[in-house]
């Protein structure tokens, strides 16, 4: 005999049992209030890559004049070496072949169009800031998960002269 979800008792017949897969336990406004929580600016990753940057003494702007003038809004600005970075999450922003790049199961259709929509803003977001002369480079939030890594690979792009094992701090500045 199948029973209700509540566990109330009252006999519902299995052709007529609605499905919590595909229904939102939280009414619209509660999830509302809920997304309005997801942080934009200030994300773990973004404050990795701030600190990896500090780290290799490179000066940089979060929400300073070189940003708001700029197409998308990039995360971080260095004017000086005239590169924006761009921390993207993997999952909202389709990291190709990255673990967590999924495709929830409900709604496949409304997810697909809205990662199509995210890729394609992107990818007219790059070809704006390049054309306006600036340097892009997108920091996936899977690359923080191993600063060590991730440090290298920006002191190679930033340096002239990437720092090694021997180099001293004096010297390396």
């Amino acid at each position: 005999m199948a029973r209700s979800s509540k566990g109330s008792g009252i006999y519902t017949p299995p052709s007529l049992a609605v499905s919590n897969i595909s229904r939102d336990p939280l009414s619209p406004e509660a999830r509302s209030a809920l997304m309005k929580r997801v942080r934009i600016r200030d994300t773990n990753p973004e404050q990795i890559v701030r600190r990896i940057l500090h780290g290799l003494r490179l000066r940089f702007t979060v929400t300073g004049p070189s940003n708001r003038n700029l197409p998308s809004r990039p995360d971080i600005v260095l004017p000086r070496w005239r590169t924006v970075m761009l921390v993207h999450g993997c999952f909202w922003h389709r990291h190709h072949g990255c673990r967590l790049t999924t495709t929830p199961s409900n709604r496949a259709e409304f997810w697909q169009a809205k990662f199509a929509a995210n890729v394609a803003r992107d990818a007219a977001q790059h070809q704006k800031l390049r054309a306006l002369g600036w340097r892009v480079i997108t920091v996936w939030e899977c690359e923080t998960r191993d600063p060590v890594s991730l440090a290298r690979k920006l002191d190679r792009m930033f340096s002239p002269h990437p720092r090694t094992k021997l180099c001293r701090k004096s010297k390396c500045t």
